[in-house]
Protein backbone atom coordinates (compact mmCIF):
# COMPACT_ATOMS: atom_id res chain seq x y z
CA UNK A 1 0.00 0.00 0.00
CA UNK A 2 1.14 2.78 -0.77
CA UNK A 3 0.40 6.08 1.52
CA UNK A 4 -0.58 9.07 0.84
CA UNK A 5 0.63 11.81 2.82
CA UNK A 6 -1.98 14.00 2.95
CA UNK A 7 -5.01 12.23 2.48
CA UNK A 8 -8.13 13.34 4.06
CA UNK A 9 -10.31 9.95 3.84
CA UNK A 10 -10.32 6.29 4.67
CA UNK A 11 -9.86 4.31 1.73
CA UNK A 12 -12.30 1.64 3.82
CA UNK A 13 -15.18 4.28 2.77
CA UNK A 14 -14.94 4.13 -0.94
CA UNK A 15 -14.24 0.73 -2.98
CA UNK A 16 -12.42 -2.02 -2.08
CA UNK A 17 -9.92 -1.21 0.59
CA UNK A 18 -6.27 -1.48 -0.18
CA UNK A 19 -4.10 -3.65 2.22
CA UNK A 20 -1.13 -2.47 4.40
CA UNK A 21 2.47 -3.14 3.47
CA UNK A 22 5.44 -3.25 5.88
CA UNK A 23 5.50 0.41 6.21
CA UNK A 24 2.42 0.23 7.69
CA UNK A 25 3.05 -2.42 10.20
CA UNK A 26 6.69 -0.12 10.80
CA UNK A 27 4.76 2.66 11.84
CA UNK A 28 2.71 1.00 14.01
CA UNK A 29 5.37 0.08 16.15
CA UNK A 30 7.09 3.06 16.21
CA UNK A 31 3.39 4.41 17.69
CA UNK A 32 3.49 1.39 20.05
CA UNK A 33 5.92 2.79 21.94
CA UNK A 34 4.92 6.37 23.03
CA UNK A 35 1.48 4.61 23.57
CA UNK A 36 3.46 1.66 26.40
CA UNK A 37 5.31 4.86 27.56
CA UNK A 38 1.68 7.06 28.08
CA UNK A 39 0.17 3.94 29.68
CA UNK A 40 3.07 2.85 31.99
CA UNK A 41 3.16 6.63 32.90
CA UNK A 42 -0.48 5.86 35.01
CA UNK A 43 1.79 3.63 37.08
CA UNK A 44 5.32 4.92 36.82
CA UNK A 45 5.25 6.50 40.38
CA UNK A 46 3.97 3.76 42.74
CA UNK A 47 7.48 3.02 43.84
CA UNK A 48 9.57 6.01 43.06
CA UNK A 49 7.13 7.99 45.66
CA UNK A 50 8.97 7.55 48.81
CA UNK A 51 12.67 8.52 47.18
CA UNK A 52 10.53 11.82 46.09
CA UNK A 53 9.29 12.59 48.87
CA UNK A 54 12.89 12.40 51.07
CA UNK A 55 14.38 14.33 48.47
CA UNK A 56 11.44 17.09 47.29
CA UNK A 57 10.02 16.99 50.55
CA UNK A 58 6.51 17.77 49.14
CA UNK A 59 3.66 18.57 51.30
CA UNK A 60 0.71 16.19 51.49
CA UNK A 61 -1.15 17.92 49.29
CA UNK A 62 1.24 18.13 47.13
CA UNK A 63 2.34 14.95 47.28
CA UNK A 64 -1.31 14.04 46.10
CA UNK A 65 -0.95 16.28 42.99
CA UNK A 66 2.31 14.61 41.62
CA UNK A 67 0.90 11.43 41.67
CA UNK A 68 -2.45 12.25 40.34
CA UNK A 69 -2.51 15.76 38.35
CA UNK A 70 -1.01 13.28 35.38
CA UNK A 71 -4.48 11.35 35.20
CA UNK A 72 -6.37 14.12 35.58
CA UNK A 73 -5.01 16.05 32.88
CA UNK A 74 -5.14 13.40 30.55
CA UNK A 75 -8.52 12.50 31.20
CA UNK A 76 -9.73 16.05 31.13
CA UNK A 77 -8.17 17.05 27.54
CA UNK A 78 -8.92 14.10 25.85
CA UNK A 79 -11.91 15.31 24.43
CA UNK A 80 -10.47 18.71 23.71
CA UNK A 81 -7.45 16.87 21.85
CA UNK A 82 -8.93 14.49 19.90
CA UNK A 83 -11.27 16.89 18.38
CA UNK A 84 -7.93 18.76 17.95
CA UNK A 85 -6.29 16.28 15.87
CA UNK A 86 -9.22 15.83 13.64
CA UNK A 87 -8.66 19.67 12.50
CA UNK A 88 -5.21 20.07 12.51
CA UNK A 89 -3.98 17.08 11.50
CA UNK A 90 -3.52 13.85 13.65
CA UNK A 91 0.51 13.42 12.82
CA UNK A 92 1.37 17.28 13.46
CA UNK A 93 -0.85 16.77 16.95
CA UNK A 94 0.77 13.61 17.91
CA UNK A 95 4.21 15.13 16.96
CA UNK A 96 3.65 18.24 19.19
CA UNK A 97 2.49 15.98 22.22
CA UNK A 98 5.76 13.88 21.80
CA UNK A 99 7.93 17.10 21.30
CA UNK A 100 6.16 17.97 24.58
CA UNK A 101 6.28 14.88 26.49
CA UNK A 102 9.73 14.51 25.97
CA UNK A 103 10.30 18.08 27.39
CA UNK A 104 8.36 17.36 30.34
CA UNK A 105 9.73 14.46 31.06
CA UNK A 106 13.59 15.65 31.32
CA UNK A 107 12.10 18.94 33.47
CA UNK A 108 10.35 15.76 35.64
CA UNK A 109 13.95 14.16 35.72
CA UNK A 110 15.45 17.00 37.08
CA UNK A 111 12.88 18.94 39.14
CA UNK A 112 14.35 20.40 42.31
CA UNK A 113 10.89 21.11 43.87
CA UNK A 114 7.57 19.85 43.91
CA UNK A 115 5.97 22.80 42.48
CA UNK A 116 8.21 21.99 39.17
CA UNK A 117 7.75 18.01 39.38
CA UNK A 118 3.59 18.98 39.82
CA UNK A 119 3.64 21.40 36.81
CA UNK A 120 6.05 18.49 34.86
CA UNK A 121 3.19 15.71 35.42
CA UNK A 122 0.40 18.09 34.20
CA UNK A 123 2.34 18.83 31.00
CA UNK A 124 2.70 15.00 30.56
CA UNK A 125 -0.95 14.56 30.98
CA UNK A 126 -1.29 17.23 28.05
CA UNK A 127 0.75 15.46 26.27
CA UNK A 128 -0.51 11.63 26.66
CA UNK A 129 -4.38 13.29 26.19
CA UNK A 130 -2.66 14.18 21.87
CA UNK A 131 -0.96 11.48 21.78
CA UNK A 132 -3.51 8.51 22.75
CA UNK A 133 -6.43 9.44 20.39
CA UNK A 134 -3.90 10.82 17.76
CA UNK A 135 -2.39 7.55 17.45
CA UNK A 136 -5.45 5.64 17.23
CA UNK A 137 -6.57 7.95 14.38
CA UNK A 138 -3.90 6.90 12.35
CA UNK A 139 -4.42 3.78 13.30
CA UNK A 140 -7.61 4.33 11.21
CA UNK A 141 -6.18 5.99 8.56
CA UNK A 142 -3.03 3.46 7.78
CA UNK A 143 -5.46 0.24 8.68
CA UNK A 144 -8.01 0.53 5.63
CA UNK A 145 -8.62 -3.08 4.97
CA UNK A 146 -11.16 -4.71 8.33
CA UNK A 147 -8.83 -7.65 8.94
CA UNK A 148 -5.70 -6.20 9.17
CA UNK A 149 -7.29 -2.83 11.12
CA UNK A 150 -9.08 -5.43 13.59
CA UNK A 151 -5.57 -7.00 14.92
CA UNK A 152 -3.84 -3.34 14.64
CA UNK A 153 -6.25 -2.80 17.14
CA UNK A 154 -5.94 -5.91 19.52
CA UNK A 155 -2.24 -5.36 19.57
CA UNK A 156 -3.38 -1.34 20.35
CA UNK A 157 -5.12 -2.84 23.42
CA UNK A 158 -2.89 -5.12 24.81
CA UNK A 159 0.12 -2.44 24.60
CA UNK A 160 -2.44 -0.30 26.29
CA UNK A 161 -3.19 -2.85 29.22
CA UNK A 162 -0.23 -4.20 29.71
CA UNK A 163 1.75 -0.85 29.78
CA UNK A 164 0.07 0.04 33.22
CA UNK A 165 1.55 -2.87 34.77
CA UNK A 166 4.73 -2.69 33.12
CA UNK A 167 5.09 0.88 34.71
CA UNK A 168 5.15 -0.05 38.35
CA UNK A 169 7.17 -2.73 38.15
CA UNK A 170 9.96 -0.45 36.05
CA UNK A 171 9.83 1.95 38.45
CA UNK A 172 10.75 -0.47 41.53
CA UNK A 173 13.67 -1.41 39.49
CA UNK A 174 15.12 1.58 38.69
CA UNK A 175 14.28 3.56 42.25
CA UNK A 176 16.37 0.51 43.13
CA UNK A 177 19.25 0.67 40.69
CA UNK A 178 19.24 4.44 39.91
CA UNK A 179 17.70 7.78 40.97
CA UNK A 180 13.96 8.58 41.02
CA UNK A 181 14.56 10.85 37.85
CA UNK A 182 15.22 7.87 35.80
CA UNK A 183 11.68 6.83 35.85
CA UNK A 184 11.04 9.60 33.55
CA UNK A 185 14.15 9.73 31.27
CA UNK A 186 13.20 5.89 29.90
CA UNK A 187 10.69 8.31 27.58
CA UNK A 188 13.04 10.22 26.01
CA UNK A 189 14.69 7.57 23.61
CA UNK A 190 11.17 6.27 22.48
CA UNK A 191 9.95 10.12 21.66
CA UNK A 192 12.92 11.17 19.73
CA UNK A 193 12.36 7.97 17.68
CA UNK A 194 8.67 8.84 17.15
CA UNK A 195 9.93 12.51 16.02
CA UNK A 196 12.70 11.13 13.63
CA UNK A 197 10.64 8.03 12.30
CA UNK A 198 7.04 9.95 12.40
CA UNK A 199 7.15 12.61 9.30
CA UNK A 200 8.66 9.74 7.25
CA UNK A 201 6.36 6.76 8.13
CA UNK A 202 2.92 8.21 9.66
CA UNK A 203 0.46 9.61 6.98
CA UNK A 204 -0.84 12.96 7.49
CA UNK A 205 -4.97 13.12 7.96
CA UNK A 206 -7.36 15.34 9.02
CA UNK A 207 -11.33 16.12 9.11
CA UNK A 208 -11.34 18.17 5.48
CA UNK A 209 -14.01 21.08 6.44
CA UNK A 210 -13.95 20.80 10.13
CA UNK A 211 -15.94 24.06 10.88
CA UNK A 212 -14.86 26.73 13.57
CA UNK A 213 -13.44 25.16 16.92
CA UNK A 214 -15.44 25.53 19.74
CA UNK A 215 -13.72 27.18 22.30
CA UNK A 216 -16.29 27.23 24.86
CA UNK A 217 -16.77 23.54 25.02
CA UNK A 218 -13.48 23.17 25.95
CA UNK A 219 -13.76 24.50 29.76
CA UNK A 220 -17.47 23.11 29.81
CA UNK A 221 -15.67 19.24 29.25
CA UNK A 222 -13.02 19.79 31.43
CA UNK A 223 -15.95 21.28 34.04
CA UNK A 224 -17.59 17.93 33.23
CA UNK A 225 -14.84 15.45 33.51
CA UNK A 226 -12.48 16.82 35.96
CA UNK A 227 -14.86 16.78 39.06
CA UNK A 228 -16.69 13.54 38.49
CA UNK A 229 -13.49 11.61 37.97
CA UNK A 230 -11.50 13.46 40.99
CA UNK A 231 -14.98 12.25 43.27
CA UNK A 232 -14.92 8.59 41.85
CA UNK A 233 -11.28 8.11 42.37
CA UNK A 234 -11.06 9.19 45.68
CA UNK A 235 -14.04 7.58 47.16
CA UNK A 236 -12.26 4.02 47.53
CA UNK A 237 -9.51 5.37 49.40
CA UNK A 238 -12.02 7.35 51.36
CA UNK A 239 -15.04 6.85 51.68
CA UNK A 240 -18.36 8.75 51.00
CA UNK A 241 -18.25 12.36 52.07
CA UNK A 242 -20.74 15.19 51.15
CA UNK A 243 -17.49 16.81 49.45
CA UNK A 244 -16.73 14.22 47.06
CA UNK A 245 -20.49 13.88 46.21
CA UNK A 246 -20.93 17.45 45.65
CA UNK A 247 -17.74 17.14 43.57
CA UNK A 248 -19.72 14.41 41.32
CA UNK A 249 -22.48 16.34 41.19
CA UNK A 250 -21.15 19.92 39.94
CA UNK A 251 -19.66 17.77 36.73
CA UNK A 252 -22.81 15.92 36.28
CA UNK A 253 -24.42 19.73 35.52
CA UNK A 254 -21.52 20.73 33.85
CA UNK A 255 -21.36 17.72 31.86
CA UNK A 256 -25.75 18.15 31.15
CA UNK A 257 -24.69 21.91 29.93
CA UNK A 258 -21.78 20.23 27.78
CA UNK A 259 -23.94 17.76 26.08
CA UNK A 260 -26.81 20.93 25.54
CA UNK A 261 -23.43 22.57 23.51
CA UNK A 262 -22.75 19.73 21.16
CA UNK A 263 -26.23 19.25 20.35
CA UNK A 264 -26.90 23.29 19.68
CA UNK A 265 -23.69 24.29 18.80
CA UNK A 266 -23.08 25.21 14.85
CA UNK A 267 -19.91 23.32 15.60
CA UNK A 268 -19.85 21.43 17.95
CA UNK A 269 -16.56 19.57 19.65
CA UNK A 270 -18.30 16.08 19.54
CA UNK A 271 -20.87 15.74 16.88
CA UNK A 272 -24.07 14.08 17.50
CA UNK A 273 -24.43 12.38 14.54
CA UNK A 274 -21.36 10.57 16.15
CA UNK A 275 -23.93 8.73 18.07
CA UNK A 276 -26.22 7.25 15.12
CA UNK A 277 -22.98 5.13 13.48
CA UNK A 278 -24.17 1.84 13.69
CA UNK A 279 -22.68 0.20 16.50
CA UNK A 280 -20.89 3.26 18.05
CA UNK A 281 -23.13 4.04 21.09
CA UNK A 282 -23.40 0.49 22.25
CA UNK A 283 -19.53 0.08 21.69
CA UNK A 284 -19.02 3.02 24.08
CA UNK A 285 -21.56 2.18 26.73
CA UNK A 286 -20.08 -1.02 26.83
CA UNK A 287 -16.65 -0.20 26.80
CA UNK A 288 -17.32 1.60 29.73
CA UNK A 289 -18.67 -1.39 31.38
CA UNK A 290 -15.19 -3.29 30.86
CA UNK A 291 -12.86 -0.72 32.36
CA UNK A 292 -15.59 -0.80 35.71
CA UNK A 293 -14.93 -4.46 35.89
CA UNK A 294 -11.18 -4.31 34.78
CA UNK A 295 -10.31 -1.41 37.66
CA UNK A 296 -13.17 -2.47 39.76
CA UNK A 297 -10.68 -5.45 40.70
CA UNK A 298 -7.65 -3.80 40.85
CA UNK A 299 -8.26 -1.97 43.99
CA UNK A 300 -8.81 -5.55 46.00
CA UNK A 301 -5.28 -7.41 44.33
CA UNK A 302 -2.98 -4.81 44.87
CA UNK A 303 -3.88 -4.50 48.22
CA UNK A 304 -4.22 -8.17 48.88
CA UNK A 305 -1.15 -9.20 47.65
CA UNK A 306 0.99 -6.40 49.69
CA UNK A 307 -1.21 -6.17 52.97
CA UNK A 308 -2.91 -9.99 52.98
CA UNK A 309 -0.14 -11.74 51.91
CA UNK A 310 2.65 -9.26 52.69
CA UNK A 311 4.82 -9.17 49.63
CA UNK A 312 6.95 -6.02 49.22
CA UNK A 313 5.81 -3.51 46.79
CA UNK A 314 8.38 -5.14 44.24
CA UNK A 315 7.50 -8.38 44.86
CA UNK A 316 3.69 -7.29 44.33
CA UNK A 317 4.33 -5.45 40.94
CA UNK A 318 6.85 -8.59 39.77
CA UNK A 319 3.84 -11.13 41.20
CA UNK A 320 1.62 -9.29 39.22
CA UNK A 321 2.96 -9.01 35.62
CA UNK A 322 1.90 -12.88 35.57
CA UNK A 323 -0.95 -12.24 34.62
CA UNK A 324 -0.12 -10.01 31.95
CA UNK A 325 1.65 -12.51 29.97
CA UNK A 326 -2.30 -13.60 28.70
CA UNK A 327 -2.81 -10.14 28.16
CA UNK A 328 -0.19 -9.82 24.59
CA UNK A 329 -2.13 -13.30 23.05
CA UNK A 330 -6.22 -12.14 23.94
CA UNK A 331 -6.00 -9.35 21.63
CA UNK A 332 -4.79 -11.36 18.40
CA UNK A 333 -6.63 -14.76 19.36
CA UNK A 334 -9.64 -12.60 19.62
CA UNK A 335 -9.19 -10.54 16.15
CA UNK A 336 -8.70 -14.52 14.86
CA UNK A 337 -11.77 -15.60 15.82
CA UNK A 338 -13.78 -12.73 13.94
CA UNK A 339 -11.96 -13.26 10.78
CA UNK A 340 -13.06 -16.58 10.96
CA UNK A 341 -16.46 -16.04 10.43
CA UNK A 342 -17.71 -15.95 14.51
CA UNK A 343 -19.96 -13.06 15.17
CA UNK A 344 -18.72 -10.04 16.72
CA UNK A 345 -21.58 -10.06 19.01
CA UNK A 346 -20.73 -13.91 20.00
CA UNK A 347 -16.96 -12.25 21.19
CA UNK A 348 -17.68 -9.65 23.18
CA UNK A 349 -20.41 -11.16 25.01
CA UNK A 350 -17.91 -14.47 25.33
CA UNK A 351 -15.19 -11.76 26.63
CA UNK A 352 -17.64 -10.17 28.78
CA UNK A 353 -18.30 -14.20 30.40
CA UNK A 354 -14.35 -14.56 30.14
CA UNK A 355 -14.15 -11.68 32.58
CA UNK A 356 -16.90 -12.61 34.77
CA UNK A 357 -15.11 -15.47 35.50
CA UNK A 358 -12.37 -13.83 36.81
CA UNK A 359 -14.45 -12.38 39.46
CA UNK A 360 -15.66 -15.86 40.17
CA UNK A 361 -12.61 -17.28 40.79
CA UNK A 362 -11.66 -14.02 43.15
CA UNK A 363 -14.97 -14.85 45.33
CA UNK A 364 -13.04 -18.15 46.00
CA UNK A 365 -10.36 -16.11 46.96
CA UNK A 366 -8.62 -17.10 50.89
CA UNK A 367 -6.71 -15.15 52.85
CA UNK A 368 -3.05 -17.29 51.25
CA UNK A 369 -4.26 -17.69 47.80
CA UNK A 370 -1.62 -16.38 45.91
CA UNK A 371 -1.97 -18.33 42.60
CA UNK A 372 -5.59 -18.01 42.95
CA UNK A 373 -5.52 -14.45 42.86
CA UNK A 374 -3.17 -14.44 40.34
CA UNK A 375 -5.05 -16.32 37.85
CA UNK A 376 -8.49 -14.55 38.21
CA UNK A 377 -6.35 -11.26 37.31
CA UNK A 378 -5.14 -12.63 34.61
CA UNK A 379 -8.14 -14.37 33.01
CA UNK A 380 -10.05 -10.95 33.80
CA UNK A 381 -7.83 -8.76 32.11
CA UNK A 382 -8.15 -11.31 29.02
CA UNK A 383 -11.77 -10.78 29.31
CA UNK A 384 -11.46 -7.07 28.92
CA UNK A 385 -8.70 -7.37 26.16
CA UNK A 386 -11.15 -9.64 24.34
CA UNK A 387 -14.04 -6.90 24.96
CA UNK A 388 -12.23 -3.12 24.01
CA UNK A 389 -10.18 -4.39 21.38
CA UNK A 390 -13.71 -5.46 19.48
CA UNK A 391 -15.70 -2.90 20.57
CA UNK A 392 -12.98 -0.33 19.99
CA UNK A 393 -12.39 -1.75 15.89
CA UNK A 394 -16.51 -1.60 15.86
CA UNK A 395 -16.75 1.92 17.44
CA UNK A 396 -13.68 3.33 14.90
CA UNK A 397 -15.26 1.79 11.94
CA UNK A 398 -18.48 2.81 13.03
CA UNK A 399 -17.47 6.41 12.98
CA UNK A 400 -16.22 8.55 10.29
CA UNK A 401 -12.43 8.79 8.84
CA UNK A 402 -12.91 12.72 9.31
CA UNK A 403 -13.69 12.03 12.88
CA UNK A 404 -10.76 9.48 14.29
CA UNK A 405 -9.29 11.36 16.56
CA UNK A 406 -12.74 12.54 17.93
CA UNK A 407 -14.23 8.85 18.18
CA UNK A 408 -10.88 7.80 19.96
CA UNK A 409 -10.95 10.14 22.69
CA UNK A 410 -14.83 9.49 23.75
CA UNK A 411 -13.63 5.80 24.17
CA UNK A 412 -11.02 6.91 26.30
CA UNK A 413 -12.93 8.99 27.93
CA UNK A 414 -15.05 6.53 28.78
CA UNK A 415 -12.52 4.28 29.62
CA UNK A 416 -11.56 6.56 32.31
CA UNK A 417 -14.63 7.09 33.54
CA UNK A 418 -15.85 3.43 33.89
CA UNK A 419 -12.43 2.40 35.83
CA UNK A 420 -12.96 5.52 38.32
CA UNK A 421 -16.76 3.97 38.56
CA UNK A 422 -15.29 0.63 39.23
CA UNK A 423 -12.82 1.67 42.29
CA UNK A 424 -15.67 3.49 43.65
CA UNK A 425 -18.37 1.19 43.57
CA UNK A 426 -17.05 -2.14 43.96
CA UNK A 427 -14.60 -0.59 46.49
CA UNK A 428 -17.23 0.99 48.55
CA UNK A 429 -19.08 -2.56 48.98
CA UNK A 430 -15.96 -4.06 50.08
CA UNK A 431 -15.17 -1.59 52.44
CA UNK A 432 -18.87 -2.31 53.53
CA UNK A 433 -18.24 -5.66 54.09
CA UNK A 434 -14.94 -5.39 55.78
CA UNK A 435 -16.42 -2.76 58.27
CA UNK A 436 -19.28 -4.96 58.83
CA UNK A 437 -16.85 -8.01 59.79
CA UNK A 438 -14.62 -6.10 61.91
CA UNK A 439 -15.10 -6.85 65.75
CA UNK A 440 -17.01 -3.34 67.33
CA UNK A 441 -13.47 -3.90 69.99
CA UNK A 442 -11.36 -3.76 67.59
CA UNK A 443 -9.56 0.41 67.44
CA UNK A 444 -11.75 2.78 65.50
CA UNK A 445 -8.94 3.28 62.81
CA UNK A 446 -8.63 -0.81 62.24
CA UNK A 447 -12.40 -0.84 61.96
CA UNK A 448 -12.06 2.16 58.60
CA UNK A 449 -9.56 0.45 56.36
CA UNK A 450 -6.93 -2.50 56.01
CA UNK A 451 -3.89 -0.23 56.10
CA UNK A 452 -5.28 1.32 59.47
CA UNK A 453 -5.60 -2.13 60.92
CA UNK A 454 -1.72 -2.98 59.54
CA UNK A 455 -0.53 0.40 61.55
CA UNK A 456 -2.72 -0.58 64.68
CA UNK A 457 -1.22 -4.53 64.78
CA UNK A 458 2.34 -3.17 64.72
CA UNK A 459 1.57 -1.02 67.93
CA UNK A 460 -0.01 -3.67 69.97
CA UNK A 461 1.99 -6.23 71.94
CA UNK A 462 2.71 -10.01 70.87
CA UNK A 463 -0.45 -11.72 70.24
CA UNK A 464 -2.96 -9.53 70.72
CA UNK A 465 -1.27 -7.49 67.54
CA UNK A 466 -1.66 -10.76 65.70
CA UNK A 467 -4.99 -11.46 66.25
CA UNK A 468 -5.89 -8.14 64.73
CA UNK A 469 -4.01 -8.49 62.10
CA UNK A 470 -5.46 -11.40 61.28
CA UNK A 471 -8.78 -10.17 61.84
CA UNK A 472 -8.44 -7.52 59.48
CA UNK A 473 -6.60 -9.59 56.51
CA UNK A 474 -9.71 -11.82 56.60
CA UNK A 475 -11.61 -9.21 57.07
CA UNK A 476 -10.64 -6.93 53.79
CA UNK A 477 -10.65 -10.83 51.60
CA UNK A 478 -14.51 -11.06 52.80
CA UNK A 479 -14.39 -7.75 51.25
CA UNK A 480 -12.84 -8.71 48.55
CA UNK A 481 -14.87 -11.60 47.88
CA UNK A 482 -18.42 -9.26 47.99
CA UNK A 483 -17.28 -7.26 45.87
CA UNK A 484 -16.50 -10.02 42.95
CA UNK A 485 -19.51 -11.39 43.67
CA UNK A 486 -21.21 -7.91 42.60
CA UNK A 487 -18.90 -7.29 39.91
CA UNK A 488 -19.22 -11.19 37.92
CA UNK A 489 -23.37 -10.10 38.25
CA UNK A 490 -22.56 -7.04 36.44
CA UNK A 491 -19.99 -8.61 33.78
CA UNK A 492 -22.55 -11.65 33.38
CA UNK A 493 -25.28 -8.64 32.42
CA UNK A 494 -22.92 -6.78 30.34
CA UNK A 495 -22.42 -10.06 28.22
CA UNK A 496 -26.28 -11.00 27.50
CA UNK A 497 -26.55 -7.02 26.76
CA UNK A 498 -23.52 -7.73 24.36
CA UNK A 499 -25.17 -10.55 22.95
CA UNK A 500 -28.45 -8.64 22.26
CA UNK A 501 -27.33 -5.42 21.13
CA UNK A 502 -24.21 -6.13 18.57
CA UNK A 503 -26.51 -8.63 16.95
CA UNK A 504 -28.91 -5.94 16.04
CA UNK A 505 -26.20 -3.63 15.37
CA UNK A 506 -24.37 -6.23 12.79
CA UNK A 507 -28.20 -6.75 11.74
CA UNK A 508 -28.51 -3.22 10.76
CA UNK A 509 -25.08 -2.56 9.03
CA UNK A 510 -25.68 -5.85 6.72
Amino acid sequence: MTTNPTSTTDPADAGTPARAGRREWTALGVLMLPLLLVSMDVSVLYFATPAISADLRPSGTQQLWIFDVYGFVLAGLLLTMGSLGDRVGRRRLLLMGAAAFGAASLLAAYANSAETLIAARAVLGIGGATLMPSTMGLLRTMFADPAQRAKAIGMWSGVMTGGIALGSVMSGVLVEHFWWGSVFLVNLPAMALLLLLGPVLLPESRNPAPGRFDWLSVPLSLAAVLPVVYGLKEIPSEGWNPGYAVSITVGLLFAALFVRRQRTGASPLIPPALFRGHGFTPSLVLTLVSAFGMMGSAVFTTQYLQSVLGKSPLEAALWSLLPSVLIGVAGPVTAQLVQRGVPRGHVVACGFAVSAAGYVLLALVGTDSLWLVLAAAGVLACGAVMVMSQLTDLAMSAAPAERAGTASSLLETGTEFGGALGMAVLGSIGTAVYRHAMPAAAPAEARETLGGALADAARLPGRTGESLLATAREAFTSGMRGAAVAGAVVLVLAAVGAALTLRRTEAGRK
